[in-house]
């Protein structure tokens, strides 16, 4: 089951708390400072565009099918495209600025690829960018997209997991992990002896690796696939939000990619 927005919670006012945790994490880290900062800036600007597509929903219901309702948000998309250009990391700013320029049809027809879940598409970091408040509206008016799901992915939207987390269970042992959508935000629950990839079950083939430097995060790895997914512990720290708290850790994603290793869907620092 996935869980999205506190129903009181608008989604405009989750990407100002995730925003809010992201600046202040930024003056405690050198390494994390930048991309925590640019998160924050992207978060904001996300917050803004959510609530356009909220009151175009209020205005005439969306229907989650992206074809149709891009005609209605896409004039919208453009604050999220120029705040990259001025303010994300050289080659993600000079993509956007390329995208900036591309007629609707184009510009359409690259959100359409994402949507369909095309892995090579699905490594759009903009597009991702783009089409996250339109998908948590959905999540939070209950409006379920026209997207292909598949085992390891959100049984909500389809998309994929960028973060897991680990909450210790009532009266047992051992701990539930559940996985964070990159799209929706939202969360399910997954097996913890299990890859979100390849669905290799075999323990023996499932290596978690830890870092002295940052408690309670691990990388859980598979050996048949070759990817991850970062796990946070969240009794650890009870105000972490994960996907902002694993920019934390990217000296961790940068060991991974040493050893050969790809993460299951890159975080915010596209890592």
């Amino acid at each position: 089951m996935t869980t999205g927005p506190a129903p009181r919670e608008r989604v405009e006012e989750a990407f100002a708390r995730r925003a809010r945790r992201a600046e202040a994490l930024a003056g405690t880290t050198r390494s994390g400072e930048g991309p925590l900062r640019f998160a924050a800036g992207l978060f904001r600007v996300q917050g803004t565009l959510a609530a356009a597509v909220a009151a175009a929903h209020d205005r005439r219901p969306l229907e989650g099918r992206l074809a149709s309702d891009l005609e209605r948000i896409g004039a919208e998309l453009d604050r999220v495209l120029a705040f990259a250009e001025q303010s994300a990391p050289g080659p993600l700013a000079a993509e956007a600025e390329v995208r900036r320029k591309e007629v609707w049809a184009v510009a359409r027809q690259r959100l359409l690829a994402f949507w369909t879940g095309d892995r090579r598409a699905n490594e759009d970091y903009l597009s991702r960018a783009l089409l996250r408040p339109y998908v948590e509206v959905l999540a939070a008016r209950g409006i379920a997209p026209d997207r292909v799901h598949a085992p390891g992915r959100c049984p909500f939207c389809g998309g994929l997991p960028w973060i897991a987390v680990r909450r210790p269970l009532p009266e047992a042992d051992g701990a539930q992990r559940a996985l964070g959508c990159a799209l929706c935000g939202g969360e399910w629950t997954f097996g913890r002896l299990r890859c979100p990839s390849c669905a290799e079950e075999d323990p023996e083939r499932l290596p978690a690796f830890q870092s002295e430097t940052h408690r309670g995060v691990r990388l859980e790895a598979c050996e048949v696939c070759h990817r991850y997914v970062k796990s946070l512990d969240l009794t650890v720290d009870g105000r972490a939000i994960p996907e902002v708290d694993d920019l934390l850790s990217l000296d961790m994603d940068l060991w991974a990619v040493e050893q050969g290793l790809e993460r299951i869907e890159p975080g915010l620092a596209g890592l």
